[in-house]
Parts: structure tokens; C-alpha cells; sequence
């Protein structure tokens, strides 16, 4: 059987996220202490304990889930070794843990990479305020000429019935009225800092080049598909398409579909939460599908 396993973003985290983990693994336990040494404060205790304000902090979530992620990862390969992956994808910030996964970086740069993903895109969002809208029951072709015509940007080709559009507050407002006149079946305000995968994160994208121009990416040990591009990574292109990830939209049906073309049977959702399980049951129904986020789940 082909299998792939895909990473969650921002939005998933949960308080309580990782710890059972943590508390019955050494492995597990090893990650979240060496997370919190490289941050330079108690990461784990926000993961397990929260408060939730703190945890939903652009900052916190983003190492929270890529920590709680990659410790699923961990537990899986313990319980299951030989478990046979032929693919990683990851939804925006999930796309960092699929690289590592993969062994295109390390633990100690992923989570330096995202301290500073996590500052620069707070930054941008206070530099460039903006908002976010997922519309739920519109054809994302009719939404691509919604959001042109209303000054926005499509963030998220989520799934075949959800799709996001970013951009000023502004504009997401002309949205929301072209949208309702078009038919969708809802349209909802999402709880964000500001406009993710726009060109409001100019910013941050710029920051990021910098960043990474000094970041060496190790040899792909299994292919990373590209938010960008829908498509697996190219040595030469992680860099660029990195960088790109920023401001542009992510192809998560797109990637979703490949895979199934690939001959692709069964997804796993390694980390926090079941956004994408749910959002690839409305891309591919025939798709066989797991969740594994906490110690009960490894028996799956």
C-alpha cells in the first residue's frame, strides 16, 4: 500500500497537545526538552498546560505544533518501524515538519527557522493589517475571480468546498458581500493576526530569503510535496518555494490530488488536531485516512 503522511498548520494546536506523549516516551519527552532549551522558555508547559491565550500565540503555536507534530512522528516510527512512507506533505507551518521528517533539516534549525517565521509574520501583520475569510460551498474557480475582483487573494485552496481569501480589511469586506451574492453556503471571518498567504507578508518573505539563504538543506530521504506548487520539492527549489510559501496560496487540493494520482491509498494526519482529515475526506472520499496525535492512537 502507498501511504503519505501529512503535518498540520497553525490552528490545530490544542492545550494538553504532545504531553501523553511526552509522559509514557523518552523520545517524545527528548524533543519538547530540547525544544524549550532552544526557545529559551517552557514551551512544553504552554503546550500541556496552556493558558490557551498563550498558546494561540503566533509564536507558540507554531513551535507547539511542529514539537507536538514531530513528536507523533516519533511515537510512529517507534510503534511502527517498518511502516512504509512514500510521501510528506504538511498544510503551511506543517510544511516545515514535513521537511524535517524527510531529513531536510534538522530539529535544532526547524526550530530556529520557526521562532523567527513565527516574529517576522507577527511583524508583517502589524505593518500590514489585514483579515481572513473561508468560504465554504463556492467553486474555488469562481472564487479566484471573486478575489480578484475584490482586491483579495486566495490563501487557501483548502478543499474542494472550503477556500480562504486573504487580504485588507477592506477588501475581505467587498468580499464577503460577493461572495453571499454568488451563492456560498457560508462565509466565515477566521480568528487571525493578519493576512496569511498574501502579499500583505511581503515582509516576512523577505526576512525568511535572509534567514534561509544561510540554511544548507540535507538530501531528501522521502519526497516533501510544495505548498506552492502542489507538487514534491526539488532540492534546488525548497529554498525558493520556502520563501515563496509566505505570501503565496496554499495548493493543498491540488497536492491532495497528486498524491492520489500517485496511487496514493491511504493519509495519515501525524500531529495536534484533525483539520486535514477532515478537509481531504471533501477532496478525495475514497481515500483512506488516519489520525494519529496522541498515545492512544498508535494502536491504528
Amino acid at each position: 500500500m502507498k501511504r503519505a503522511l501529512v503535518f498540520p498548520g497553525q490552528g490545530s494546536q490544542a492545550v494538553g497537545m504532545g504531553r501523553d506523549l511526552a509522559e509514557s516516551i523518552p523520545a517524545c519527552k527528548a524533543l519538547f526538552d530540547q525544544a524549550n532549551e532552544l526557545a529559551g522558555y517552557d514551551l512544553a508547559q504552554i503546550c500541556f498546560e496552556g493558558p490557551v491565550e498563550e498558546l494561540n500565540k503566533s509564536n507558540n503555536a507554531q513551535l507547539g505544533i511542529f514539537v507536538a507534530s514531530a513528536a507523533c512522528y516519533e511515537a510512529l516510527k517507534l510503534s511502527q518501524p517498518d511502516m512504509n512512507i512514500e510521501f510528506f506533505a504538511g498544510h503551511s507551518l506543517g510544511e516545515w515538519t514535513a521537511l524535517y521528517a524527510a531529513g531536510a533539516v534538522g530539529f535544532e534549525d526547524t526550530i530556529r527557522i520557526l521562532k523567527a517565521r513565527g516574529e517576522f509574520m507577527q511583524a508583517a501583520c502589524e505593518e500590514n493589517p489585514g483579515a481572513m475569510l473561508a468560504v465554504m460551498g463556492l467553486d474555488g474557480d469562481v472564487l479566484v475571480e471573486i478575489s480578484a475582483a475584490a482586491g483579495t487573494n486566495v490563501a487557501n485552496f483548502n478543499s474542494l468546498a472550503q477556500t480562504v481569501l486573504s487580504g485588507t480589511a477592506e477588501s475581505i469586506e467587498a468580499a464577503e458581500k460577493q461572495v453571499a451574492e454568488a451563492g456560498a453556503k457560508r462565509a466565515v471571518r477566521l480568528p487571525v493576526a493578519g493576512a496569511f498567504h498574501s502579499p500583505l507578508m511581503a515582509p516576512a518573505a523577505d526576512k525568511m530569503a535572509a534567514l534561509l539563504a544561510g540554511t544548507e538543506f540535507s538530501k531528501l530521504a522521502v519526497p516533501v510535496l510544495s505548498n506552492v506548487t502542489g507538487k514534491p520539492h526539488t532540492m534546488e527549489s525548497i529554498r525558493e518555494n520556502m520563501v515563496k510559501q509566505i505570501t503565496s496560496s496554499v495548493q493543498w487540493v491540488a497536492g491532495i490530488q497528486w498524491l492520489r494520482m500517485q496511487g496514493v491509498e491511504e493519509i495519515v494526519e501525524c500531529g495536534p488536531g484533525r483539520v486535514l482529515t477532515g478537509l481531504i475526506k471533501r477532496i478525495d472520499k475514497e481515500c483512506g485516512l488516519l489520525n494519529i496525535n496522541q498515545l492512544s492512537d498508535l494502536g491504528k
